[in-house]
């Protein structure tokens, strides 16, 4: 009667058999299909001691030339620590608060994910993590944080497939290493020593909680960063292992994360200017790679902390200081860019573009001794007007017929005006560009006196280029890239071949500089040994400079305001070569003394007609522009009546005067205690 009653019974039953048979199908074939990508997932790991030695991100260490690590970048990784040496309330504290049923599940934990989706359906969101200890190591080590579905079921398969390769205790341990606990600290190990300031196995009941506590949100609980939110959230920790039965109450209550002694933050000193200035050229050096690099710098800690300490010292107060300390062949053994790297990072070292003043005259004498002048030719100091323009001396006075030397080591502006008018201020620019400047200059008839912007690490490599003898001098700051194994990624080639100047003119410059030191405006530089420098002032004391070399070191420092405000009193003489000469005292005081070269013979070979090009024009014709463009020709005839120049002499005549001076053997020349012309002041 049923089944006459109501016929389409049978068939809704054969319908619901049929769905099921389908679905149990798909079942098997989804639980097959699920076997199989965890078997290739397990064949496909990596065993437990390659996981222990892949550190999951880059950290680079920065050594200084003495092998000393500088500073760690990037990630942070502690002692590796085995399961037996990791205390037991730290590895307590993380399973209850992270993953409780551990212990019991087999890589996922189904009752946590169904109270995660749980919560989603309710809030709307994800408040609830479902993701187990296992999970979060698969997460950390193979993938990446992305929130999509497909990263999570990628997820879940590898938990599964290291759940069945390692024991629980393996993967406890791997997690435990490798978890990242904020302020670059991955493991345990790094992060205690990082906020504690000890290994992880002396950790505390308050410790382990704290650091138990950073998983959930590591730059929100960090106890450097935020104390408080890390003491709240350290208390839930130990909560949780009270209500689980892991501690007592007394227990918990005696832990008192709020009497843990947190490790002082490591101070950001003067070093941080250089690594910032030396790190971005790995780029150039190394292709881009995951594994942890040590990077070997040509830093000297000693005459780091000396730098530091004489801009500190001599700086003006509100004023900014910085120095740079180059090697013979370009290494940087010091650099300060300003009094506090914490208050300011900005590196006035290598950033700054300040007017040099009256230490851009080493372009103009350059350019002079290059042209056939020497040391002991004679010039008028007068009243100078060059297209309207009337330099002045800071002494407002003018000594008459005075020596190059004597010009030189007293800053006499109108000399050098007078020198720019002659050679031509295209020919100055084009041999401070080829010394390493590489601001824009101007060609302007005031450009003599150090009117266009450069950087104080380019004056800091010319001044060493002339201390070479005229050879080029490249500043460098990595000596070597290696791999954490010690496999060879860089090695610095030092290249000695770019002849920037004739030595006998490089010879030349070095005794005006070493006369500036002994008798002229420099005198507050000198150390007890030969010095060659340049002071530099500029307008209203807004910059002081000072550069010079010695035993071969080249020091140069700045002074000034980053507003380039005045400043009462600032001179190149003063403040900046006393830094100098406080420096300079402990660079070099464990190296011979050298006396300099400045005794000359032309070789007889440079006499020859082919050879004449190399002490005219500079760099093959190359010069800038007003705006420091390259141009393509050097300043023929009209451009000097352009120029309104007439006085203007051509600058690779080689006669025999300059061949008598450059031997000495003029018996006009006078040196400078033979001259008379002494102006009152110093001008800088």
């Amino acid at each position: 009667m049923a089944s006459r009653n109501n016929p389409s019974s049978p068939r809704r039953f054969g319908w619901l058999g049929r769905i099921f048979r389908i679905g149990l199908f798909a079942a098997i074939l989804g639980a097959i299909a699920l076997i199989v990508t965890i078997a290739v997932a397990y064949s496909s790991l990596p065993s437990f001691s390659e996981l222990k030695s892949s550190p999951n991100g880059q950290m680079i260490r920065v050594h200084a030339v003495d092998g000393t690590v500088l500073v760690s970048i990037g990630p942070s990784y502690g002692q590796w620590l085995g399961i037996d040496q990791i205390p037991d309330t730290m590895k307590t504290a993380m399973v209850a608060v992270e993953d409780r049923r551990f212990r019991s599940h087999p890589g996922v934990d189904p009752i946590g994910i169904a109270r995660s989706i749980q919560v989603r359906a309710t809030t709307g969101s994800w408040r609830q993590g479902g993701s187990t200890i296992t999970q979060q190591l698969a997460r950390n080590v193979f993938l990446t944080n992305n929130k999509t579905w497909t990263r999570k079921i990628r997820e879940i398969v590898l938990a599964l497939a290291i759940e069945r390769k390692f024991s629980k205790d393996q993967v406890l341990e791997l997690y435990l290493n490798k978890v990242y606990f904020g302020g670059g600290a991955y493991g345990v190990d790094a992060a205690s020593r990082k906020f504690f300031g000890h290994p992880a196995n002396g950790l505390s009941l308050g410790e382990a909680a704290i650091i138990a506590g950073l998983v959930k949100a590591p730059s929100n609980y960090s106890p450097s960063a935020d104390a408080k939110a890390a003491v709240g959230r350290a208390q839930v920790v130990l909560g949780v292992m009270r209500d689980h039965g892991d501690i007592t109450a007394r227990q918990a209550a005696d832990a008192a994360p709020e009497t843990v002694a947190l490790a002082p933050e490591p101070k950001q000193n003067s070093v941080r200017y250089f690594t910032d200035w030396a790190l971005p050229q790995l780029d150039t050096m190394i292709d881009e790679s995951s594994e942890p690099i040590e990077v070997w710098t040509t830093l000297d800690l000693n005459m780091q902390r000396q730098a530091d300490t004489s801009i500190r010292t001599n700086t003006p107060a509100g004023a900014q200081g910085a120095l740079v300390a180059l090697d013979r062949d370009g290494a940087v053994r010091a650099m300060v860019g300003g009094k506090d790297y914490v208050s300011s990072i900005y590196n006035r070292a290598t950033q700054a573009v300040r007017q040099p003043g009256s230490a851009f005259k080493l372009f103009v004498y350059l350019a002079a001794l290059e042209a056939g002048h020497t040391p002991q030719d004679m010039m008028v100091d007068e009243p100078v007007d060059i297209q309207g323009w009337k330099p002045r001396n800071s002494s407002r006075k003018f000594s008459g017929a005075i020596n190059l030397r004597t010009a030189f080591a007293y800053s006499i502006n109108t000399i050098a005006a007078k020198i720019g008018a002659e050679v031509g201020t295209s020919t100055v620019a084009d041999m401070a560009r080829r010394f390493g400047i590489t601001t824009p200059i101007n060609t302007h008839p005031s450009m003599v006196l150090g009117t266009s912007d450069v950087r104080l690490i380019d004056m800091t490599r010319a001044f060493a280029a002339v201390s070479g003898n005229g050879v080029a001098v490249s500043p460098y700051g990595i000596l070597k890239v290696t791999t954490g194994s010690g496999k060879l990624l860089y090695e610095h080639q030092s290249d000695s071949s770019h002849v920037l100047v004739s030595p006998q003119v490089a010879a030349q410059m070095i005794d005006l500089l070493q006369t500036a030191v002994n008798t002229g405006t420099a005198r507050a530089a000198q150390i007890g040994r030969p010095v060659a420098g340049k002071t530099g002032t500029t307008s209203s004391n807004k910059d002081g400079w000072f550069l010079g070399f010695s035993s071969g070191m080249t020091t140069g420092v700045w002074m000034g305001k980053d507003n380039a405000d005045p400043i009462p009193g600032l001179q190149g003489g003063r403040a900046p070569a006393q830094a100098f000469a406080q420096f300079m005292k402990v660079a070099v005081a464990k190296r011979p003394v050298e006396q300099f070269k400045t005794e000359v013979t032309l070789p007889e070979w440079q006499l020859e007609p082919d050879e004449q090009a190399y002490f005219g024009n500079a760099d093959e014709g190359q010069f800038v522009d007003e705006n420091g463009a390259p141009i393509d020709r050097a300043p023929d005839s009209s451009d000097r009546e352009k120029d309104q120049q007439p006085d203007a002499q051509p600058t690779t005549e080689l006669n025999q005067r300059w061949i008598d001076g450059v031997l000495q053997r003029d018996p006009n020349a006078q040196g400078v205690d033979g001259n008379p012309g002494y102006p009152s002041r110093p001008n800088q």
